[in-house]
């Protein structure tokens, strides 16, 4: 069976990924999966710019308010189920795309990474080990572990980034192979073109400093403090970009504009993480539909003759 063709929109926050898939799964006649580790929790949806019901456009999209903000979500349970949708939506006899920005998500999905199970519960006990290190050990303690078992990604992964850390030390834990093993793999199930959006970082960085002020418009303050009250369950959602900055306000430790100075500071170093990894990761085709509109039509005839290969 020749492999299924699908369709990624990749790039930064706040670079336009929504607006796009839209017109392509229009003009393509598609549904979309949503990539984004945070969009799968209920009651987030200012602070994770998630695409409400009324701006579908009739459209189909998945993965989207499927877990409570309380639960555990991990890349395993998105690589299954994103697998799952891709093959109900293919019978139905429309275009998969998936759209979002959590790069690892996505690469987990294209290489076909040995994840050790949807969030079990042995998975369930090794991440809560790990957590445990790094809260009372810090992330030295976590790099010289990973360094132990598998020094590729622990000189790969950056020094401060505790989650995919953790991640990696879980999926070696499960598996009992390093996830640096695994980088070279390709799904044969998949036949993937990846469409990167960027722009000029000025112009990038003016559009997220924005975002975050309509976000707080539109109450992003209420939704950060629910993420607050809950902060002990929501494990995962108190650590997102959006949230967090908001905790030492509740706490009554910083003055509310310098909590969104630093939400926007947060996203637009986010931006730039994600560009790297994108750049670095994929073999993606780059865009910037920001600076040249006219560019659409050029996605569109590549988009177009990828499907007619």
């Amino acid at each position: 069976m020749a492999p299924q063709k699908i369709i990624l929109i990749v790039g930064p926050t706040a670079v336009g990924k929504t607006a796009l898939s839209l017109e392509l799964a229009q003009h393509f006649p598609g549904e979309i999966i949503s990539g984004d580790s945070m969009q799968v929790y209920q009651q987030l949806d200012i602070g994770t710019a998630k695409i409400q019901p009324a701006e579908m456009q009739g459209i189909a999209h998945h993965l989207l308010n499927i877990r409570p903000m309380t639960a555990p979500f991990t890349v395993a349970d998105f690589q299954t189920l994103a697998e799952q949708a891709i093959t109900a939506i293919a019978h139905r006899g429309r275009q998969p795309f998936i759209v979002g920005g959590t790069g690892f998500y996505v690469q987990s999905l294209l290489r076909g990474y040995q994840l050790g199970g949807a969030a079990s519960a042995a998975s369930q006990a090794v991440r809560k080990k790990w957590q445990q290190v790094y809260a009372t050990k810090g992330v030295q303690a976590l790099q010289a572990a990973l360094a132990q078992v598998d020094p590729v990604s622990a000189a790969k992964i950056p020094a401060g980034d505790s989650r995919r850390l953790i991640r990696a030390l879980e999926v070696f834990a499960l598996t009992g192979q390093p996830i640096s093993a695994q980088t070279d793999q390709v799904n044969p199930q998949y036949q993937p073109f990846i469409i990167g959006l960027t722009t000029q970082r000025q112009v990038l960085y003016q559009r997220i400093n924005t975002r975050v002020d309509l976000m707080m418009t539109a109450g992003l303050l209420a939704e950060a403090k629910l993420v607050y009250q809950n902060r002990a369950q929501a494990v995962q959602a108190s650590k997102a970009i959006g949230y967090k900055e908001f905790f030492p306000y509740f706490a009554g430790d910083i003055d509310l504009a310098t909590a969104v100075a630093q939400v926007k500071q947060n996203s637009r170093h986010f931006a730039k993480r994600q560009l790297t990894f994108f750049r670095n990761q994929m073999p993606t085709h780059w865009y910037d539909l920001l600076a040249q509109p006219d560019q659409l039509s050029q996605i569109k005839a590549d988009v177009a003759q990828f499907l007619a290969e």
